[in-house]
């Protein structure tokens, strides 16, 4: 089983490599037609500046993805129960977090080729969800399992409403947002089979009113 020392050391590295590294995909970056990219090259000055602001949001969820993750981990690792339980639930959530790495990495790509920035406040946002991930997995595992449902439901109705507001020839965003949301459906359904419990309606107000804040200034800053 991992030790405290450990555990801390895996949180840690995270974090750094989260916020500080060159983040890189296990999985190609998904692709259009060649047709599409040229009709995405001719976009507007304005429609890149919206397609980047939205971009930027979602590198921003990602990197409070990636946050939540490692807390939910952490505690899972430090918390009561078997630690042969323990370790299989912090195990499940690495396995999703690969999938936001994934994410990450196409975000970052897609807003260098916008010619748009990350959020300024990266850290901050990092800081704050790390905190809700280790409370979240202190409260147990079928919460904890339940938290990962409740954020990935409110992230696809997110990229639903991103997938809406794209600027209709920017492919390339698209493709990426439409396979991030394929991911979070399967992470909700897998931690929702794995064990995850319904939150408490107030908790769901909770993480909404959240995420539209940083949803908000990360859209400008």
């Amino acid at each position: 089983m991992t030790s405290f020392i450990d555990a801390t050391l895996i949180t840690a590295d995270n974090a750094l490599r989260t916020l500080f590294a060159p983040h890189r995909a296990a999985r190609p970056t998904p692709a259009v037609s060649a047709e599409r990219q040229t009709e995405a090259a001719q976009m507007t000055e304005s429609e890149r500046r919206l397609s980047g602001a939205l971009m930027r949001v979602n590198h921003v969820g990602e990197i409070c993805a990636q946050a939540l993750y490692t807390g939910q981990a952490l505690a899972a690792r430090l918390g009561p129960g078997r630690p042969e339980e323990r370790e299989r639930t912090a195990r499940h959530l690495e396995a999703a977090g690969q999938d936001e790495t994934d994410h990450l990495a196409w975000c970052q790509q897609r807003l260098d080729e916008l010619g748009d920035r990350r959020s300024l406040l990266a850290p901050l946002w990092y800081a704050g969800a790390l905190t809700i991930g280790v409370a979240a997995g202190l409260a147990g595992r079928g919460v904890s399992l339940g938290f990962v449902v409740e954020t990935e439901r409110q992230v696809e109705a997110h990229l639903d409403g991103h997938l809406e507001r794209l600027p209709a020839r920017d492919h390339p965003s698209r493709a990426i947002i439409e396979q991030m949301k394929a991911d979070e459906i399967r992470h909700a359904r897998d931690a929702q089979h794995a064990g995850g419990v319904e939150l408490p309606t107030p908790v769901k107000w909770a993480m909404r009113a959240a995420a539209k804040v940083m949803t908000t200034v990360a859209h400008r800053v």
